[in-house]
């Protein structure tokens, strides 16, 4: 299936890109991020699952079990802080 995947913040500088459409096999949130984890380079490592990483399914937020559609935007970002 086809997915939109969106990048924010230092994740869109690590994966040098701010989006990108892929073709994926993946059915959940996080399957899908451990594909993005196998192609390896500066972005497997924004990626990496022992890093805190904020994942959404068409504009809301998921859990690594959220289900995957086709044509659906998913967004990695990393946790946001305030002051």
């Amino acid at each position: 299936m086809k997915v939109t995947i969106r990048y924010f913040a230092s994740m869109r500088e690590a994966m040098g890109t701010s989006s990108e459409v892929l073709e994926t096999q993946a059915l959940t949130l996080g399957a899908l991020r451990s594909e993005l984890l196998a192609r390896g380079g500066a972005g497997a490592e924004a990626l990496d699952t022992n890093r805190s990483v904020r994942m959404a399914l068409n504009q809301v937020m998921s859990g690594p079990d959220a289900a995957l559609t086709e044509g659906c935007e998913v967004a990695f970002f990393p946790p946001v802080t305030g002051g």
